[in-house]
């Protein structure tokens, strides 16, 4: 059977540096770091004690009260963002067939904040299990997508993928197989995430994934840098709106790209280690490659899972030099974690974003905090450091990876008719 093509027609974001997609945008190319000291908790006792946390929002001024308070933090930011990409795409759900426009939403935790609070409030009590009738309703991964469905009406595939920080990109990668299979019109895509909080600050310190750069959080996310020291914690949301490409051509809406390819791979190798060589890295770009019909040559950016570890940056590059060969000195690589922070199960969201308007604008966004080259990348690389660059991008490639090896890439190309 011929497959459908599939197009981006919508847009929301709510990030560390921005509450929309223009401001998200702007603060990419202006080289904005999210990073600062933590305002939600107190952090006297924490190792790490900064983040990068939503700033100025108040889901109040989306959602009635009532409503908000029965939502964990990570579906409001979820419902906010796909507010904003609904209006972006122009969407009359009324005059469309709803059967046929579905919502798949990623999540690596999803509710950290309300089971944080509820199992908080038990161990303080008499062991009587007085629990919140929403507690479970709030936590569950797949609530979100539930949400956004119940909220427009739309009664297609609804379901969330869970693959730590990979969720969000296989989110899409499933939507995308929906709607070229035929299966869909229309599908909601994206993740969203909310772990800065007491669980998830110290659990990520426990592991010693976290930068403890607490004199100067501004710079503590250094993707490809020798000094290095673990990622910095991020919270949001991003949507994309994946559409088939006749369907959006027919209500005359506007496309930011074409979705042609993604891949899918296990490192097979730890918990939360990469696999040393990059295998699993190379494995999953080959197969979005091969399943864009596309070559080395045809990328001009490749949006890096990048999370400033110092041995996931050293393998995701070895991937890269392994399968690009000579064509990786012509790439232009950033990680826009070194601005976001790492969103967890919505990092493949935000940044195939980033890679969505990196085509369509011809801008490749910086890699920020770079002070000292390390000797373990290969000094030919142009890892786009502290500025952005303007430059034709006929593709992007973005990488999410996550703990448990799991490994997603998508591709997206500027839309030809």
């Amino acid at each position: 059977m011929e497959l459908k093509r599939v197009v981006v027609t919508g847009l929301g974001a709510l990030t560390p540096i921005g509450n929309n997609v223009p401001d998200f945008w702007e603060g990419l190319t202006n080289g904005v770091s999210g990073a600062a000291p933590i305002k939600g908790f107190d952090t006297e006792k924490f190792k790490t004690k900064f983040a990068c946390e939503v700033k100025n929002f108040n889901p109040e001024d989306f959602l009635e009260k009532k409503e908000a308070r029965k939502l964990d933090p990570f579906v409001q930011y979820a419902l906010v963002a796909t507010d904003e990409a609904v209006k972006d795409g122009g969407f009359d759900f009324e005059k469309l067939d709803t059967n046929r426009i579905g919502v798949i939403w990623g999540a690596g935790i999803g509710g950290l904040k309300t089971f944080l609070d509820e199992i908080s409030n038990f161990a303080k009590g008499d062991g009587t299990p007085r629990y919140n009738p929403f507690f479970i309703p709030k936590m569950i991964v797949d609530i979100a997508p539930g949400h956004i469905s119940i909220r427009y009406g739309l009664r297609g595939p609804n379901f969330a993928t869970v693959s730590a920080c990979a969720s969000s990109t296989n989110a899409m990668i499933d939507a995308f197989n929906y709607i070229r299979l035929g299966m869909a019109d229309v599908i909601i895509s994206g993740g969203s995430e909310a772990i800065i909080n007491e669980a998830g600050m110290g659990g990520f310190n426990a592991m010693h994934a976290l930068s403890t750069r607490n004199e100067d959080p501004a710079t503590a996310s250094r993707p490809f840098d020798k000094d290095r020291d673990g990622f910095v914690a991020g919270e949001g949301a991003g949507t994309i709106i994946l559409e088939e490409l006749e369907h959006a051509k027919a209500r005359g809406a506007k496309i930011y790209a074409e979705l042609v390819g993604g891949g899918m791979s296990a490192d097979a190798n730890h918990i939360t280690a990469p696999h040393p060589e990059g295998l699993g890295a190379r494995m999953v770009m080959t197969n979005a490659l091969k399943d864009a019909g596309l070559t080395t040559a045809d990328i001009d950016y490749i949006n890096v899972h990048g999370t400033s570890t110092p041995l996931g940056d050293i393998s995701e590059t070895k991937a890269i030099g392994t399968l690009f060969g000579e064509d990786a000195y012509r790439l232009n690589i950033s990680s826009t974690k070194s601005m976001t922070g790492h969103l967890l199960g919505a990092a493949g969201a935000i940044e195939a974003i980033a890679a969505i308007l990196s085509v369509k604008n011809d801008i490749v966004p910086p890699t920020i905090n770079h002070f000292t080259d390390d000797p373990a990348f290969d000094p030919k690389l142009n890892f786009t450091f502290n500025k952005a660059q303007k430059r034709t991008v006929r593709a992007a490639l973005s990488n999410t990876f996550g703990f448990g090896g799991h490994n997603a890439s998508v591709i997206f190309k500027k839309y030809e008719d």
